[in-house]
């Protein structure tokens, strides 16, 4: 029997519990108040009603996932090793391992999808699927589509989201509730009574700063240079006073968003092309705006003057037009001349006298400083290290920016160092908002104001976990700092009003989730996944190539109840039977191979290869519009390829419309003898030497070039097939791992299941 050790749990961690147990349940806890604990527990449950079930435990990022695992292995009576960690350097092959000795697994969401893609892991004996800041469940996130393939998948299937922070609106709750088949929503703020004895006092005040007069003048001319561009869109009719008036990012977006809109429905007037490029200066200006009002002088620099390096050189209007505006070139110089005198935003100081004061009340306070933008970060971190017993560092993302970028392994070195106080003061972009259990954070600093509530109430959670703690967030007055702040104030307290309202009147919102939870159930029911005694006329096998491993159509035909293998193709990007092979391209990649020539190359293997070719296009983007090709162009080559190689070519409009035409291909396709067939059939009489080829070119990791090779070196097929590990290996790019494979395939004994 499993148990926990160590931990007593609160009353609200055992009521929410209690139904957790009986449905999928999203959990709004406020930071700090054991989200992990309640998991914890339900899995020692699940485990011992399911003895021979696994657990597995989803996080967005690496450093949260091990810090799950070390969480499970503290509190859960289990062998360590059954505790294992999935992250993108383990292999699959190895993946596969682990899993089937594995009770808990913790895992990023992302690898698991090719995973489950690939077959190489199943659902069917997980009793729990843990999601951790589900707040992300919205949209295309990998979450959503694991959640749909657990509930159908799973023989015990439970879902429990978690999150401090799931919307400020009706919809994207009850998108998130949608997405990971939500039946019961449990939710504490700090004011109820269950929660507020373990609350820890948490005092936020708010650090007001003047914009300096030499910001003004430069900010002047920016703002000038902005409402230039949005005046010049108005003379084409598309833009209104009000929106001018506005001014707002948003506002600029939609616009953006509209412009664009014209031209995929085929608008290519000089009056639209135009102001879709004064739209993209605006939104450039936009953002050195923000840049010189809530971070400073370096953060700006560094931004104008990559715009005005990259003038030199890129052929986009947009960047060499702002890059001549008098305005845009004059907020320049000013900039350069403030960074030369070393003149700063007045926040850097401000920020100093308060780390000078917490360092004063004990040289161990720890401080997280939050800085949106990586350049800022960096300067903040030298100046903090200026100040007499302060240690910073900065803490980022992966994502290389000049030397910025920090590996997983490195994050979890830092985290370690700071939770030990080998530093005091760690300077962090988004990176560091989500989940990261720092105990003892005696203050969190805001160095700008954010407007989405999810990452405000996730910044101030960093702080006063276990005892009592400090937020400060510093702010320019009259600026968009003062906007953001009461935005992420109202959206918070929007948030909770909702979730307080879709927690009373739960039967009606989840009614639609629950209809669709039990349609899943159903079609589980009916069709078993991967049962080769199951006959269902669902169960169609869609070859795809490598290529495609991330494609949306992957997915989207697993949801359809296909069965999918990625294999690398020599031709086509999927096979739906012996005889059809399907090129498939968005509109924009159909163009783009039109003028490097290579559509021409792949309509003919394409025809080569296969009785019945297709080509797919994808997009609702007109097609004339895409490039600055002539339209003759386009339609000879839809002329060659339709006429001349005699290949249909499919227009659709998405990602699900390409998915159900290959499903309905593939389900044509595969009636009675034709069901099942293998990546390297083709339909075309081939020679004995070609038949050789393709032979040994089916072997593991070996195509056909190599093939070739082995059949000049050997001689014969059955020579290849007979050769021993170290014969393979003198062939030149034969290593030890390919030889071991081929003796591998050709020894082991055929097992029919």
């Amino acid at each position: 029997m499993v148990t926990i050790k160590d931990f007593k749990p609160r009353l609200y961690q055992e009521t929410i519990l209690a139904s957790s147990t009986l449905k999928n349940s999203l959990v709004v806890l406020p930071t700090g108040m054991g989200k992990s604990m309640i998991f914890i527990m339900l899995a020692v449950q699940r485990l011992n009603n399911y003895p021979k079930s696994k657990i597995l435990i989803l996080a967005p990022t690496k450093p949260l996932c091990e810090q799950h695992a070390q969480s499970c292995m503290n509190y859960i009576d289990i062998e360590k090793e059954k505790v294992v960690l999935f992250t993108g350097l383990v292999k699959p092959e190895k993946r596969a391992k682990l899993w089937e000795d594995a009770r808990i697994i913790v895992s990023t969401p992302q690898g698991l999808e090719n995973d489950i893609i690939n077959r190489k892991i199943d659902f069917e004996d997980v009793s729990l699927l843990v999601i951790d800041e589900c707040h992300r469940a919205v949209k295309e996130y990998s979450y959503v589509w694991l959640a749909k393939q657990y509930e159908k998948l799973a023989k015990f299937p439970r879902i429990l989201g978690l999150t401090a922070s799931p919307g400020s609106d009706i919809e994207s709750i009850s998108e998130i509730c949608k997405n990971l088949l939500i039946e019961n929503i449990e939710l504490r703020t700090e004011n109820d009574p269950d929660v507020k004895p373990y609350i820890q006092d948490v005092k936020i005040s708010w650090i007001k700063v003047e914009l300096p007069d030499e910001f003004k003048q430069i900010h002047k001319y920016l703002k000038d240079c902005y409402n230039s561009k949005l005046k010049d869109i108005k003379q084409y009719g598309y833009i209104s006073d009000a929106i001018i008036a506005n001014g707002s990012k948003k506002s600029l977006l939609d616009l953006q968003a509209a412009l664009h809109g014209e031209i995929a429905g085929g608008n290519k007037d000089f009056e639209i092309l135009k102001s879709v490029s004064l739209a993209a200066e605006a939104m450039k200006v936009q953002h050195a705006l923000e840049l010189l009002e809530t971070q400073g002088v370096t953060a700006l620099n560094r931004y104008i003057s990559r715009i005005m390096k990259d003038a030199r050189t890129t052929k986009i209007k947009a960047t060499q037009n702002l890059a001549n505006d008098f305005n845009f070139k004059s907020a320049w110089i000013k900039t350069q001349a403030l960074s030369e005198d070393g003149i700063e935003h007045p926040k850097i100081e401000k920020l100093k006298q308060e780390i000078k004061k917490a360092i004063s009340v004990s040289e161990k306070s720890k401080i997280i400083v939050f800085n949106h933008y990586r350049d800022n970060a960096e300067k903040i971190v030298d100046e903090l290290n200026k100040i007499d017993n302060a240690k910073a560092m900065l803490f980022v993302g992966q994502q290389k920016k000049g030397n910025t970028g920090l590996s997983q392994k490195k994050q979890i070195k830092m985290l370690d160092d700071f939770r030990s106080g080998r530093f005091n003061i760690l300077v962090s972009t988004s990176v560091a908002e989500e989940g990261l259990d720092i105990p003892k954070v005696d203050s969190v600093i805001f160095y700008e104001p954010i407007p989405s509530a999810i990452r405000h109430i996730q910044r101030r959670g960093r702080t006063g976990r276990l005892e009592k703690g400090e937020v400060k967030i510093l702010m320019t007055k009259g600026t968009r700092d003062e906007a953001y702040r009461w935005s992420a104030y109202h959206k918070e307290k929007r948030m909770y009003r909702t979730l307080d309202s879709l927690r009373k009147k739960i039967h009606i919102h989840l009614r639609d989730i629950k209809d669709e939870t039990e349609n899943i159930k159903e079609q589980k029911k009916l069709d078993s996944y991967d049962n080769p005694n199951h006959q269902s006329s669902s169960k169609n096998l869609i070859i795809v190539d490598h290529r495609e491993r991330g494609s949306k159509v992957i997915k989207e035909l697993i949801e359809l109840g296909n069965k999918v293998k990625i294999e690398q193709l020599e031709s086509a990007d999927f096979l739906c039977s012996e005889r059809t092979g399907i090129e498939y391209k968005n509109k924009g990649d159909f163009i783009n191979s039109i003028i490097d020539g290579r559509m021409l190359e792949q309509a003919k293997n394409l025809k080569n290869s296969f009785e019945r070719p297709l080509i797919i296009v994808e997009g609702e983007e007109d097609i004339y519009s895409i490039r600055k090709i002539h339209p003759h162009a386009i339609q000879g080559m839809i002329a060659a390829i339709t006429v001349g190689f005699g290949i249909p070519i499919l227009y659709t409009k998405n990602f699900m419309e390409t998915s159900s035409i290959l499903s309905i291909i593939a389900s044509r396709e595969q009636q009675g003898e034709n069901r099942y067939f293998s990546p390297h059939a083709s339909n075309k009489p081939m020679t004995i030497k070609e038949m050789q080829e393709y032979i040994v070119s089916s072997l593991p990791n070996i195509g056909p070039l190599l093939a070739k090779e082995l059949l000049e070196s050997f001689g014969s097929v059955s020579e290849v097939f007979n050769a021993h590990e170290e014969k393979l290996m003198e062939i030149d790019k034969v290593g030890k791992k390919k030889a071991k494979g081929i003796r591998d395939i050709v020894d082991r004994k055929y097992v029919f299941k």
